[in-house]
């Protein structure tokens, strides 16, 4: 019974549940050690030009893009987030006191519309606006409140999440200096053909940095022309609903518009034309173009997938993982095409008639 094979199968056993272990280990900080693989990976390209400067020194090397990583990217997240708890605190106890009534908001577009829409609203059961004003009134206070929660939240887990944040900065640290190696590692553990192996590793990485590089980038662009907007406009909490947007935008296609568009039907309802159409032309003109221009270009070009499938795997995965699910989606559908293009041209090949020495291939 003590037969190689049943070693084997052993063997396989216990790799599996120690690396479930390690897993059930690191899943507290699941969120650092994935921001900081995602940025080690985006990073990795500034890391291998600044060795190409100082070759040999790879502790320098990684340490000058830990410091570029922080400066560009975590420092002014750092600041607009902690203006935005702020703005969040600040919208929740207007509110909350009844300076910010959603339900007048509501009363002016519902008076403005016309008498034959107002008879169709009645026709599909929603004219009665008594209970749509007290359930837009409800949902906009657990808006609020979920927002100044989660803003006190964050303050109130302070040790947490510096914690976590040095965490993700220690391993951004190793794995900027390591990555090549590690890389190799996993590549050489992968019980795969070196083909496929190298295919669905080169589609991961690519994915990866397009999405993330691609995605940042619109919802930064989509964010602050739209907080512009709202600035001009003279709409309190411009900065608020600028981070809305940015986030919105992650949605392809119907993001920001979910922003603008109902600010934009306000002003049309209670007779402010040169507002709600000047702001329809920039949503779609300004903000719109964004979108249909830079997205394709930064996110489809690299991932070669259709506009759908990202747009299915974004939701699906930010419903599972949160607003980490805005990578892992597409890197999932991605892995999921590309293994299936593996598939399907190896038992393609597998299929094709031989052909004997001397004859031809058969004509088709």
């Amino acid at each position: 019974m003590n037969t190689p094979a049943l070693h084997r199968k052993a063997f396989l056993l216990l790799l599996v549940l120690v690396t479930l272990a390690f897993g059930w280990i690191l899943w507290p900080f699941y969120g650092a050690v994935f921001w900081g693989a995602i940025l080690a990976l985006l990073f990795a390209p500034l890391n291998r030009r600044i060795l190409r400067r100082w070759p040999g020194r790879r502790n320098t090397a990684a340490l000058a893009t830990l410091i570029i990583c922080l400066v560009i990217v975590i420092l002014p997240l750092a600041l607009v987030a902690t203006s935005l708890i702020t703005e969040a605190s600040l919208v929740y106890q207007r509110i909350k006191s009844g300076e910010w009534n959603v339900g007048v908001y509501a009363r002016q577009i519902f008076d403005a519309l016309p008498g034959w829409f107002v008879q169709l609203l009645d026709r599909f059961g929603m004219g009665n606006f008594q209970a749509l004003q007290e359930r837009l009134t409800s949902v906009a206070g657990d808006v609020s409140q979920y927002a100044a929660t989660q803003a006190v939240a964050i303050g109130s887990n302070t040790l947490n999440f510096v914690v976590a944040f040095g965490v993700m900065l220690y391993l951004l640290f190793f794995l900027v200096r390591d990555g090549a190696m590690l890389s190799a590692m996993v590549r050489r553990a992968i019980p795969l053909d070196e083909a496929h192996k190298r295919n669905l590793i080169g589609k991961f990485a690519t994915v990866v940095r397009a999405t993330v590089k691609g995605n940042v980038v619109v919802a930064i662009t989509q964010g602050v022309l739209g907080g512009i907007a709202f600035w001009v406009l003279g709409i309190q909490g411009a900065l608020l609903w600028g981070a809305l947007m940015a986030f919105l935008s992650l949605l392809p296609a119907v993001g920001a518009a979910l922003v603008w568009g109902p600010v934009a039907v306000y002003y049309l309802a209670t007779g402010a034309l040169v507002q709600g159409f000047g702001l329809i032309a920039y949503g779609v003109f300004v903000i719109g173009l964004v979108d249909n221009v830079l997205r394709p270009i930064l996110v489809g070009k690299d991932t070669k997938m259709p506009d759908w499938v990202v747009l299915i795997s974004t939701l699906g995965g930010m419903a599972i993982f949160g607003i980490n699910g805005f990578v892992i989606g597409p890197a999932i559908a991605a892995l999921f095409i590309a293994t299936w293009d593996i598939f399907a041209s190896t038992d393609e090949a597998a299929t094709e008639p031989e052909v004997q020495p001397g004859r031809t291939s058969p004509r088709r």
